[in-house]
């Protein structure tokens, strides 16, 4: 009997959709943890990408797909990410070092494979490839619609790709430079009166008007706080005691002002504070007032760094000098010296073009140091000196790989030297750039080295995800050669990019994003506790507290007490993600972030 093959119907099996579904729906809880679990990021990430490898391989050898479907969905996914490339915001292509864009997708082409699978089964096979396509590039598409701001320890700062950015906000507000003093009055000629007899020298009397005329201009006030992290780069304050009982006695805001992105933290004379910020195309150096917050003067550099993890703005912290100029390092390589009253420029180098140095992924991020008659700076992983009168460059350190960290100023064994952390470890050199020592110990440092009492060294190094662990080295002199020892090394406290202190036998600081105290003498963890995000610390030495800044803005005082972790009060004092470093001087403590800036009076201890 002949077969009419025009009403046979071929059957396709039907698809097994449910280890897809369950797949997906894991990501999608896995996605919400960073909302509801501190640190969850890093499992959304870990977690997602292995349940996606679950999908991948449900679709490719158990879905019951035709063949030629499952190879196409492959490739469809391969290809949708590679064009969005060109379409997405250059904050998401650029985010998490050219990571974020394939690490987003993964639960967007999931979804938009799995909820095409469980309703393509209905269409005609005419259809199914075309609405495969759709599905996934709409998915992944999803990623044209936002931008980041950056990054934090909670993840990805994502928002509308047409919301304005802190930075569009402060610049639709129009110029706010300091405005300059007004001329003084033209007055109307006066009558010359005749010339008396001419006086020789020896009985010329000296009048008041004459000898305040003939004075030298007063030295200039020593710096309160000259530079990054303090005169000693420690954050340490002494001299201050405060209140503790912040429901009673809050800090009190003195002012609030709009400022440019930017990592800077501040240098304190007298009643004026220097910062760096970004502005659009330029590069500032800015001085403000510590009573007011108003302007006072802004230096301008044609110069823009912006890389998608830290966002735009320079990251380093001016320099006070003691004979009135301020020393800056911006986030492309341009080393300013400036003026301390006008802002000036006295000279300008560009350091990275001049030490044929690369821009460094995160940007230039080293603080000036002075040391003598030299202004040094470390350019990517090695230390470069300059002529703090002329800027005439002096001599170029070894290079080690990269590094984010600032030159520190120490004396051993009386001897000054200037020290850098950097992908091999610790170099130390003299004034004249001649090496003394190093210290191997390879990975990276953002944060600086610190000083023991007994003259030992604390160092860190940076992991896969973060800080690796600190060590305590002793260095010596005998015979004129240097020697360095390992005393202990210790993942009881990991710093990242969060400076830690030392008081009285213990450092404090950041082990990822909780607090934590560890013994010097031996490495071993006191406590753990508090959770600041990435935040930044200073130390309040005669009262035994710290003052820490968590990433989303609070100040909390915390007992700088080895015997456990004790929160004493907490308030709100910034908007934003908070990575800068504070100040305190006197009992005025300065916050900024990379959208505003704020000054609040602590209140004074009881005497």
């Amino acid at each position: 009997m002949a077969t009419d093959h025009s009403r046979v119907m071929i059957l396709r099996p039907t698809l097994r959709l449910w280890p897809g579904v369950t797949a997906v729906a894991l990501q999608c809880l896995l996605w919400l943890a960073p909302f509801v679990v501190p640190d969850g990021f890093i499992y959304a990430v870990l977690g997602g990408t292995a349940l996606a490898l679950v999908v991948l391989v449900w679709w490719l050898f158990f879905s019951r797909a035709a063949w030629f479907e499952r190879i196409a969905a492959v490739v469809v996914m391969v290809v949708s990410v590679f064009l969005m490339f060109r379409v997405v915001h250059p904050s998401v292509s650029n985010g998490m070092m050219g990571g974020m864009l394939p690490v987003f997708s993964i639960p967007l082409l999931c979804l938009g494979l799995v909820g095409w699978a469980a309703i393509s089964h209905r269409l005609p096979g005419v259809l199914r490839l075309p609405a495969m396509v759709a599905a996934i590039v709409l998915a992944c598409g999803a990623m044209t619609l936002v931008r980041t701001d950056g990054i934090s320890s909670s993840g990805s700062e994502l928002h509308w790709r047409w919301t304005p950015s802190a930075e569009d906000r402060l610049l639709a507000r129009g110029n706010d430079d300091p405005v300059p003093p007004p001329a003084p009055p033209l007055e109307a000629p006066k009558a010359v009166a005749p010339s008396p007899a001419p006086v020789s020298p020896a009985a010329a009397p000296v009048t008041e008007a004459a000898s305040e005329e003939t004075t030298a201009p007063a030295p200039i006030v020593k710096a309160e706080w000259p530079g990054f992290r303090g005169a000693e780069r420690d954050s340490v304050v002494h001299g201050v005691r405060i209140d503790t009982d912040w429901s009673q006695k809050p800090p009190v805001e003195m002012w609030r002002r709009p400022i440019g992105p930017g990592w800077s933290s501040f240098a304190v004379r007298g009643n004026v504070i220097y910062t760096q910020e970004q502005r659009g195309e330029e590069e500032i150096v800015a001085a403000y007032s510590l009573a007011t917050g108003e302007p006072v003067w802004r230096h301008r550099d044609e110069a823009r760094f912006w890389e998608s993890n830290g966002g735009a703005g320079p990251r380093g912290t001016p320099t006070l000098s003691d004979d009135g100029r301020v020393y800056s390092f911006g986030g492309t390589g341009i080393l300013n010296a400036l003026d301390v009253g006008t802002g000036k420029k006295i000279w300008s180098r560009n350091a990275a073009s001049e030490m044929k140095a690369t821009v460094p992924d995160w940007g230039f991020s080293s603080s000036p140091v002075l040391v003598g008659d030299l202004v040094v700076i470390a350019v990517g992983g090695r230390l470069a000196a300059f002529d703090r009168a002329t800027g005439t460059p002096r001599w170029l350190g070894p290079a080690h790989g990269f590094s984010y960290s600032s030159p520190h100023l120490i004396t051993v064994d009386g001897v000054p030297q200037i020290l850098l952390l950097s992908a091999a470890g610790v170099t130390s050199v003299a004034s004249d750039g001649t090496v003394l020592w190093e210290h191997q110990w390879a990975g990276g440092a953002i944060v600086q080295p610190a000083r023991i009492s007994d003259g030992d060294l604390l160092i860190s190094v940076l992991g896969g995800t973060g800080g690796a662990g600190i060590r305590r080295i002793g260095v010596a002199q005998t015979s004129g050669k240097w020697t360095t020892e390992e005393r202990w090394t210790s993942n009881g406290l990991k710093p990242y990019y969060n400076d830690y202190v030392v008081h009285k036998g213990h450092a404090y600081g950041f082990d990822g994003t909780i607090l934590s105290a560890i013994d010097l003498s031996d490495g071993k963890r006191k406590w753990k506790g508090g959770r600041y995000g990435g935040g930044q610390l200073v130390l309040l030495a005669d009262q035994d507290a710290l003052l820490v800044v968590s990433e989303e803005g609070e100040v909390a005082l915390v007992s700088a007490t080895p015997n456990q972790f004790t929160e004493l009060a907490r308030f709100k004092a910034l908007n934003g993600k908070t990575w800068n470093h504070p100040v305190v001087v006197g009992d005025v403590l300065l916050v900024r972030n990379g959208e505003e800036m704020a000054a609040f009076r602590l209140p004074r201890a009881a005497p």
